[in-house]
């Protein structure tokens, strides 16, 4: 598989398409608790994925309540060959509702501790490859942080620190008290979410001002060798068959042009959806999390095409419903 631009500085065999775990392990809202089909069905997942030359895994210590990390652990104790062949990844930083806590963002020394040690239990593993901060903690005592990473790294817990949903001056901020560098910032990037474009295009013209997103964080990201990975990179695969009778009229128009570049390029419908986000010179990672096997083959596809300017400028003006300014 071709290898993804950006973190190659850091980890030069990522895969370019990453698997994102978070379907894995007991789909029940009322439990974590594995069943054997849970487990059977996450190995024959991570076959595929790795079979397809994906090796990198995306994971979060809430994922299912903690079941999506234990489903994979069983894997790689059913197969622990797997191990050497993979890059793992987990976020930590959500505390979910429990008790008399609404649920908030914890950066503190205490909880990135349990939360790591938590994770390396759970996907059965000593070490991770990297440990990603899931949403900003406004509450972040920033020298806590650093001091508690820089003793995970030092203690062999963690290999490599990145972010996931912030702009680049929190970046900026957290790396200032690090000597190891954040690697890559995982955000909402996709077809349906255009606003990753839309900030670039959209300046010093009218409407600039709702683009949702901090403007200059792609840019940012570039210039600092942070790989940039995409969250929703699939759009729930709105624009795949299903958006061809959507009650949306955009939806279907961008379906319907997926379909013709399909025909096209010789591909499925997931190959150009992620293709449009690897076009972008920025060597976009897309994380895709579906449990479909056929989908994981479909969409790794992507990397054996190169939309050309036409095509890929044609896709954004339709999904984004409006000509460019």
């Amino acid at each position: 598989m071709e290898k993804s631009i950006s973190i190659q500085k850091h980890l030069p065999n990522a895969s370019k398409i990453a698997y994102g775990c978070m379907g894995l392990g007991a789909d029940n809202k009322e439990s974590n608790l594995l069943s054997n089909e849970d487990i059977i069905n996450a190995q024959g997942i991570v076959e595929c994925a790795i079979e397809c030359g994906i090796n990198f895994f995306d994971h979060a210590d809430i994922y299912r309540r903690g079941s999506a990390e234990q489903a994979f652990g069983k894997v790689l104790k059913n197969s622990p060959q797997l191990r050497a062949q993979m890059i793992i990844q987990s976020k930590c930083g959500i505390r979910v509702k429990q008790g008399d806590n609404f649920g908030c963002y914890d950066f503190s020394g205490n909880w990135i501790t349990h939360s790591v040690d938590g994770i390396l239990k759970r996907l059965n593993i000593e070490y991770l490859d990297v440990l990603m901060l899931h949403r900003p903690d406004p509450l972040m005592e920033l020298e806590e942080l650093a001091n508690t990473i820089e003793h995970l790294k030092r203690s062999g817990k963690i290999n490599h620190l990145a972010v996931s949903n912030m702009n680049l001056h929190q970046i900026s901020l957290i790396q200032s008290a690090l000597d190891i560098p954040i690697i890559s910032n995982q955000i909402e990037m996709s077809l349906a979410k255009l606003d990753w474009l839309d900030d670039g295009v959209m300046v010093g013209s009218k409407g600039n001002h709702m683009v949702d997103f901090v403007s200059g964080t792609l840019e940012y990201c570039q210039l600092n060798s942070i790989q940039l990975q995409a969250w929703g990179s699939l759009s729930k695969g709105i624009f795949c068959e299903q958006g061809l009778y959507s009650s949306n009229q955009n939806v279907r128009n961008t379906s319907e042009l997926v379909k013709q570049l399909s025909n096209k390029y010789q591909v499925e419908s997931e190959a150009i959806v992620l293709a449009f986000l690897m076009r972008h010179p920025a060597g976009i990672q897309p994380v895709i999390g579906t449990t479909n096997e056929n989908r994981i083959r479909n969409a790794v596809s992507a990397l054996n095409i190169h939309l050309d300017r036409n095509d890929w400028y044609n896709l954004y003006v339709s999904a984004r419903g409006a000509a460019l300014p």
